[in-house]
């Protein structure tokens, strides 16, 4: 089982997959090659999660869930036009006004580079100059002939923003689909440095399904069928940034933030942040209501319950192709991720095998 990674490295490349919502498995070689050396099993199921899973070697341990959801946000091809352009419709939750002038990737038969057609202000009405524009409106020019797209294009094939990344000053990155790769890297990072002994029950990493896209999305099926004692959900949170509230907010480089919600479990969240704590973990709160925005409570919710604490990293731009993060908070919520599947103590309080 290989040992040594860079986290960094790591991020982008997970985050350069196209993995737009419905399509998560599509390059399913290329994240196997990237991670699939450091878990003992790897299964896919029906709905397009992708599960690795490493054993910690005893049996009838605790079964820990960590869950980023895999999915992106991103376009489906809607029509083929004249002159070699292509409409299209969004999947998940896409600002139109950062849309124009966007690079993008088409995945047809074979994969081509496209521009999302943008309308100069010289040759804009009056009236049209401040609207965002509707998704229907936007067209994404090839270069190719209606003819020639024919060929290699179909209407509903996935495309996804150009995987460009950037390296910002303090420490920062920039580029597309942070959301939620990020944190699936965070993860691997964490499981990928600990010996099976260390850890407090077997881990399941759920890289899940259509969480841009469905309120309840594919993690609650891929939670039944691991049946784990108890869970952390690794999302992306916002940052600060100006004008916006801190209650609505995290500090960017402050650290995981480990959230206040009544989707999430009370006691699991306390001994999560005790732990941090202990271990010297750089960590924040947050609060959000009535859920979280991510996957806790559709993990929370199935079967019989299961104990979940939801933990954010903070992001600013979120849903953009210019997504930005810091390496140090990714740092720290490795370490938090670290700390949870090898506590004894959390294990000996929420798992069915007293540790």
């Amino acid at each position: 089982m290989k040992t040594e990674i860079d986290l960094k490295e790591l991020v982008v490349g997970l985050a350069g997959l196209m993995s737009v919502s419905g399509r998560e498995t599509h390059e399913r070689r290329k994240l196997l090659s990237l991670v699939g050396g450091y878990f003992d099993e790897y299964y896919a199921d029906d709905v397009g999660n992708q599960v690795f899973v490493r054993y910690c070697g005893r049996e009838n341990a605790p079964k820990i869930l960590i869950d980023t959801h895999f999915d992106e946000v991103g376009m489906y091809v809607a029509d083929i036009k004249e002159g070699g352009f292509l409409s299209f419709v969004n999947i998940g939750g896409l600002d139109t006004r950062i849309l124009n002038a966007a690079e993008v990737i088409i995945y047809g038969d074979k994969q081509i580079y496209g521009v999302i057609a943008s309308t100069p202000p010289h040759l804009q009405k009056p009236e049209d100059a401040e609207k965002p524009g509707e998704i229907h409106e936007f067209l994404i020019d090839t270069g190719y002939t209606k003819e020639e797209l024919e060929g290699f294009v179909r209407v509903g094939m996935p495309v996804g923003f150009l995987p460009k990344y950037t390296d910002l000053l303090g420490g920062s990155i920039s580029g597309k689909s942070f959301d939620d790769k990020a944190c699936a890297a965070c993860t691997v990072y964490a499981l990928a440095g600990l010996p099976k002994d260390e850890l407090a029950g077997d881990v399941y990493l759920m890289l899940s399904a259509f969480e841009e896209t469905r309120r309840v999305g594919g993690a609650a099926a891929g939670t039944y069928r691991i049946e784990p004692d108890y869970a952390m959900v690794v999302d992306v949170c916002h940052a600060k940034v100006p004008d916006t509230s801190r209650g609505e907010t995290t500090v960017f480089g402050g650290g995981p933030a480990i959230t206040h919600s009544p989707a999430t479990d009370r006691r699991l969240t306390r001994m999560t942040a005790e732990l941090a704590g202990e271990k010297g973990i750089k960590y924040q709160y947050t609060v959000s209501s009535p859920g979280t925005g991510t996957n806790s409570p559709a993990v929370g919710l199935t079967r019989a319950g299961v104990p979940v604490v939801d933990v954010g990293l903070p992001m600013k731009n979120m849903h953009t192709y210019n997504e930005i993060i810091c390496i140090e908070d990714c740092i720290e919520t490795a370490k938090l991720i670290s700390a949870f599947v090898s506590s004894g103590r959390i294990a000996g309080e929420f798992g069915h095998e007293k540790i």
